[in-house]
């Protein structure tokens, strides 16, 4: 797509992608699943990089579920490994191209190793005002909106009658709170669901399936996909109407 165009079209500001399809890429070229691991490795750094150029803000990806822990325990040691290895050795490359690191989820469950690698790269990109970077890992959409009402509830002096609590309240308290909410989700793999993904963030957000897996979702294909939201309206509950009514009204102030 020629540069021009890309300019004109509608950028989202927070993309999230369920990485989906590594071992289903690996077995089908007679591989061992870790290897399709890898290669989603080296995916998710071009994807780092293409949406910096987009002009992205923010770049969710789903790296490990809380569900996963599930899988073959030499499957998950490895991915364990991969993590480590993976922040030890990206988050000085990111910190030089200016990207924040953060990792959301429940890092408690991994070894001390893995905590430690993480907190040396989140306190080494923290005051970076490039591209946010957020691992969403040991995550699950469920678990972080109980965390959520956890600590709000927490926040309720107990001598006082406990008011109910708001979606506000709830909000200020989830993953990435700080940050714009998703506007496109992708999921890779061709599978067509969003697999307790940060539920209450992508209330709103425009889905994205693609039958690519996830080693094959090249920058080309990343290009297709905000091609597509670009031309979708988003309504949050208004008409089509209202919302060309708004449109209009906004870009007629922004001639003034």
């Amino acid at each position: 797509m020629p540069q021009s165009q890309q300019s004109e079209q509608k950028i989202p500001q927070h993309i999230a992608i369920i990485m989906d399809g590594n071992g289903r890429w690996a077995q089908a070229r007679g591989k061992k699943r870790v290897s399709g691991h890898k290669a989603g490795m080296d995916r998710a750094r071009e994807m780092v990089e293409a949406c910096g150029v987009m002009g992205v803000k923010v770049l969710t990806l789903f790296a490990f579920s809380s569900e996963n822990w599930k899988r073959p325990e030499q499957e998950v040691g490895f991915l364990m490994n991969l993590f480590v290895t993976g922040l030890t050795r990206e988050s000085k490359s990111l910190h030089k191209n200016n990207v924040q690191l953060r990792v959301i989820g429940d890092i408690s469950r991994f070894d001390s190793k893995l905590q430690k690698a993480i907190t040396s790269a989140e306190q080494l990109t923290a005051d970076n005002d490039g591209i946010v970077l957020q691992i969403a890992a040991n995550y699950g959409g469920q678990w972080d909106i109980t965390n959520a009402v956890n600590k709000a509830m927490s926040e309720r002096e107990s001598a006082s009658p406990l008011e109910p609590l708001t979606a506000e309240d709830i909000s200020l308290h989830l993953s990435g709170a700080d940050l714009p909410d998703p506007d496109l989700l992708i999921r890779t793999g061709g599978e067509v669901r969003i697999s307790n993904f940060l539920l209450w963030q992508c209330a709103y957000s425009e889905l994205y399936f693609s039958e690519a897996l996830w080693p094959d979702f090249d920058t080309e294909l990343l290009k297709q996909a905000v091609h597509e939201f670009g031309r979708r309206q988003r309504r949050y509950g208004q008409t089509g109407e209202q919302v060309d009514q708004a449109d209009v009204a906004t870009t007629s102030l922004g001639k003034k």
